[in-house]
């Protein structure tokens, strides 16, 4: 692998959690970086790292706080996970990120890949870290004509993963096949400029375009949604959303799907998209006004002033800002 590392330190992307790698900063890193380009990631690393420097200010801080922290990075559960394991860390293991793969297993939200980039990134252990990019860059670097999105063949993966781990530097290896997937092993590769090219038997066979064999993507479900924004008194009504549900502690206006028997509505403001997972809302806002703040079961009064405090979806922090325009 000695191929791979020249070319890792000499093309390796500079970003803020790979200077001082902190067991607590590679596992925040991690977890933002999942699902999410790593360009995207910087400033909410660079402002969470402000917010919350240490596991104990995690720990610590109200959810509320924490998930406006992660607001516009989706994936909620991951900003409630990484809440909920910090407290686990307190209690547990006085503050410090366990450098054991079985005590890290325990913590909320920690499966095999971000538990191998702790151990690896943060402790310098040898441990492979196996993501998309790496299933990628080893299924065809071994020319592996198996389902990659099969647990036995994840599992393969891994244990070759490992077996091409350095002796002397493991980490480095297991970061540069995520660089290398990441930049160069995309899903179009550039094997020109790839340092495995000689070695890399889907190359060698012409596969490289056909691999990795992994499931079909689910398919875009379309929710189309009549948001009401209601202001009385110089405040909004708002609802935060339930346990449980996919925009848990998240705050939205009131809606319902669109078609249903809703309230009177009033004045139609430009429609507003954002995507969730596998869905894609359409949302439909209407502007309607009250002379007072009548009390809504399910529902809060908020002053226009403040509404931007609150964390929201993404959608519904657009019309939020709207909203804020309006009423200054």
């Amino acid at each position: 692998m000695q191929r791979l590392h020249e070319w890792f330190h000499q093309h390796r992307r500079a970003f803020p959690w790979r200077t001082h790698p902190t067991p607590y900063r590679v596992w925040i890193s991690e977890i933002m970086l999942q699902q999410t380009r790593a360009a995207v990631v910087v400033p909410y690393f660079e402002r969470w790292m402000t917010l919350f420097p240490d596991i104990f200010g995690l720990a610590a801080a109200p959810v509320e706080a924490v998930i406006k922290a992660w607001e516009g990075l989706g994936y909620y559960s991951r900003a409630r996970n990484l809440h909920i394991a910090a407290r686990q860390i307190v209690e547990r293991f006085k503050g410090e990120l366990p450098a054991a793969k079985e005590k890290l297993e325990q913590l909320k939200g920690l499966g095999p890949y971000t538990v191998g980039a702790i151990l690896s990134f943060g402790f310098h252990q040898r441990a492979a870290a196996v993501d998309g990019n790496v299933l990628r860059v080893l299924s065809r670097y071994f020319a592996i004509e198996e389902n990659v999105s099969k647990i036995a063949v994840r599992k393969k993966i891994e244990e070759k993963a490992e077996e091409l781990l350095d002796s002397k530097e493991p980490w480095v290896t297991a970061e540069a096949f995520i660089e290398l997937g990441a930049t160069v092993c995309t899903m179009r590769p550039r094997c020109e400029d790839c340092p495995l090219q000689g070695e890399c038997l889907a190359l060698q066979t012409g596969k490289q375009e056909y691999l990795p064999i992994k499931d079909s993507p689910m398919a875009v479900t379309h929710l189309h949604r009549i948001v009401l924004v209601i202001v009385a008194e110089e405040h909004v009504l708002v609802r935060k959303g339930a346990v449980g549900k996919v925009m848990a502690d998240l705050y939205e206006f009131p809606y319902y799907a669109k078609g249903a028997k809703v309230p009177q509505l009033g004045s139609p403001w430009p429609k507003v998209e954002h995507t969730f997972t596998r869905f894609k809302a359409h949302l439909y806002p209407y502007l309607a006004s009250m002379e007072r703040r009548w009390p809504i079961p399910g529902c809060e009064w908020v002053r226009c002033s403040e509404l931007l405090h609150l964390p929201f979806s993404s959608g519904h922090r657009k019309i939020a800002r709207t909203v804020c325009e309006l009423c200054t």
